[in-house]
């Protein structure tokens, strides 16, 4: 039986993408910027549960239960805004809108994973973040956050979740970036 390593997210529209990309690109030019590994427009979401390794074999119970959760959470409203950082490892954007709803909809999918039998880290408030830039030692990420944290994207409807697989970068290919593939999407709403 083969294992899958999976999230469950929902991912911002291009406009929304290429917005934030227009505002990231000057953040490179940026004292350390080259000491970051920063991620690709393509790898762009708000994970709402890490769901780890997972067997093949519980796929059509967990994609019945995140079917139910979709169907359960209406569409709402949601832009990226402003940034942060998780200490001196991660820059990140955060977002502004129908927080809440994005939070309930991050609570169904911990919950449909749980009833999988998946077995999920302890649970903790869900904090939405869009992962711009990495760094293996302890960066000084604070004039990142600073250029970018008056960012205020342009607001779009949240409609759907997705199941996302996450195959790892080849080990010792310098620049290499995890590929994520969406193998199951549910829209919002009845």
């Amino acid at each position: 039986m083969s294992r899958l390593r999976l999230f469950v997210a929902v991912s911002p529209p291009d406009h929304a993408i290429q917005e934030l990309r227009r505002a990231v690109d000057p953040l490179r030019a940026l004292p350390g910027a080259g000491k970051l590994r920063w991620t690709g427009t393509p790898s762009w979401h708000f994970t709402l549960a890490f769901l780890g390794s997972v067997d093949e074999e519980v796929l059509p119970e967990l994609h019945a239960r995140l079917e139910r959760a979709a169907h359960r959470t209406d569409p709402f409203p949601l832009r990226i805004h402003g940034a942060g950082r998780f200490g001196g490892r991660a820059l990140w954007a955060g977002a502004a809108g129908g927080i809440d709803t994005l939070r309930l909809l991050a609570e169904r999918a911990d919950a449909a994973a749980r009833r999988t039998g998946i077995p999920m880290k302890e649970h903790r408030r869900y904090s939405a973040h869009l992962t711009l830039a990495r760094s293996r030692t302890d960066a000084d990420l604070r004039p990142f956050v600073e250029a970018l944290g008056g960012f205020e994207g342009t607001p779009w409807e949240v409609g759907e979740l997705a199941l996302v697989r996450s195959n790892l970068p080849v080990a010792g290919v310098r620049g290499e970036q995890p590929r994520y593939e969406v193998i199951a999407s549910w829209s919002l709403g009845h």
